[in-house]
This record gives C-alpha cells, structure tokens and sequence, in this order.
C-alpha cells in the first residue's frame, strides 16, 4: 500500500509554496525550478517529489529531463 503525504504538511514549506505558484501557470523543467531558489538542484528536487507524493504536481520524464506541473495546469 502506497502512503500519501499530508498536502497540509507539504504547503506549510515556504519553498514548496513557491514552487506551486511558479508551476501554476506552466510546467518547467527541476533545472529551471532550481534556478530561481537559492538552493541546491537535490533540495528542490527533493521539493518537487513531496508535492508530487501528495498530489499537488506531476512530473513527466522526457528523455533524461523531468517536467513538473501543477495538477489541472494544461499541457
């Protein structure tokens, strides 16, 4: 059986938050998503699988790079 992650637990990161608000409009790729913290690429991509894990972003792979979008965001 797969656990969910609480959503309330997840937006309750400020980073994560950002992240919502920044993939809301279109999906980017975890490159461009770190590019706009001042973190590391593993930190937001550690973001990005939380949110994913809850339901609050999909991440398609093409090729060997990983597209996050929010849920209900087209394309």
């Amino acid at each position: 059986m797969k656990v969910r992650r609480d959503v309330y637990q997840a937006i309750a990161d400020p980073t994560r938050r950002e992240i919502i608000n920044l993939v809301a409009g279109q999906s980017y790729n975890v490159n461009s998503i770190a590019e706009k913290f001042d973190t590391t690429r593993q930190a937001i991509s550690l973001h990005v699988k939380i949110l994913v894990e809850c339901g609050l972003l999909v991440v398609k792979q093409s090729g060997r790079k990983d597209s996050a979008k929010s849920i209900g965001t087209p394309g």
